[in-house]
């Protein structure tokens, strides 16, 4: 197994090296210098700048200074737009509150999603099933972006507003959710991740529902479902033992697509609920023009898809014997 990871770590070297180079080079197709410092500036501002920066250096010369540091992870490079702040401060102060939001969200999707997929296979054609399927659809079919506006205010603005016309901010503050906001530690996750994270569950489960159920009801006609049945095998124990585990597989493929965002982050969710996560940090940098955190934050995502795409081969083999890593 090992030498199949190391093999396949080369094979993608080329990979990740052309993805820094073609981003570190749309970066500089206009000066990110002058972009950083706006219009009204002069052209002694610019070259000052420029030159402090590094990138009056030929191009090859910063792309190889840069894969130096990255390959040992020095992140000390200093942030255009936060002077007196480094890439690594700016990285360790967004990995937990993504981490926060983007690991309950995804464990109590699948969770529920392969329970509900399972249970609408074992329904299949009944009404629960066609009831399930409708509200899968449904929730595939409304705009993330409206049930971050329709949970911010019903589910956030209102309780907090009926609080605090009833004098009980006090004593309930720290029980409802928080429009906005972010504050570290445990005692505060409920009152500011978890209505993000229950967005996060609702709009995912249509898609993921959707498809666990497809890939149960093709488990359904296979030929040791057939046997187990003839041998007198419960139902529960066929659904839960002989066919989740067949099914594992592509459940294992799903998750490992969305690992990745576990570091990057929800966009959406982190920009409308102010959460300092890697998503918003990066957004932030972009509008800024925060060359050092736009780069670092590129490689650092590009290795994380490929290392995900290397683990999934390697779950393959574990969750299912027929699969041999040659």
């Amino acid at each position: 197994m090992w030498a199949y990871v190391f093999r396949r770590l080369i094979y993608n070297i080329p990979v990740y090296l052309t993805i820094i180079f073609v981003v570190m080079a749309l970066l500089r197709v206009n000066d990110p210098v002058y972009a950083f410092l706006g219009k009204n500036t002069t052209q002694e501002d610019i070259d000052r700048r420029r030159e402090e920066f590094g990138l009056d250096r030929p191009f090859l010369t910063q792309y190889g200074e840069f894969l130096k540091r990255l390959a040992f992870f020095d992140f000390s490079q200093e942030s255009w737009s936060r002077r007196g702040r480094k890439v690594s401060d700016e990285i360790a102060g967004a990995v937990i509150p993504t981490l926060s939001l983007t690991i309950p969200a995804l464990t109590l999707t699948s969770l529920i999603s392969i329970f509900v997929g399972m249970i609408s296979a074992f329904f299949r054609g009944r009404n629960l099933d066609r009831g399930l399927v409708f509200f899968a659809v449904l929730g595939m079919s409304i705009s993330f972006l409206v049930y971050i506006i329709l949970g911010q205010y019903f589910i956030a603005y209102l309780p907090q507003k009926y609080f605090e016309s009833h004098d009980m901010k006090e004593t309930w503050g720290s029980v409802w959710f928080a429009i906005q906001g972010y504050e570290p530690g445990l005692q505060h996750w409920f009152h500011y991740i978890m209505l993000p994270v229950l967005i996060s569950v609702i709009v995912a489960m249509g898609y993921d529902t959707r498809f666990y159920r497809a890939v149960m009801v093709e488990e359904t006609g296979r030929d040791y479902i057939v046997t187990a049945r003839s041998k007198g095998a419960t139902q529960s124990k066929i659904m839960f033992v002989h066919m989740l585990r067949n099914a594992l597989i592509p459940i294992v493929t799903r998750i490992m697509i969305t690992l990745p965002f576990l570091i990057t982050g929800s966009i959406l969710l982190e920009m409308y609920f102010n959460i300092p996560g890697m998503g918003k940090t990066l957004i932030t940098a972009i509008n800024e023009k925060n060359l050092p955190i736009i780069e670092t934050f590129t490689s650092l995502f590009a290795g994380l898809f490929i290392l995900s795409n290397i683990l999934t081969d390697v779950l393959y083999a574990i969750v299912d014997p027929r699969v041999r890593l040659t």
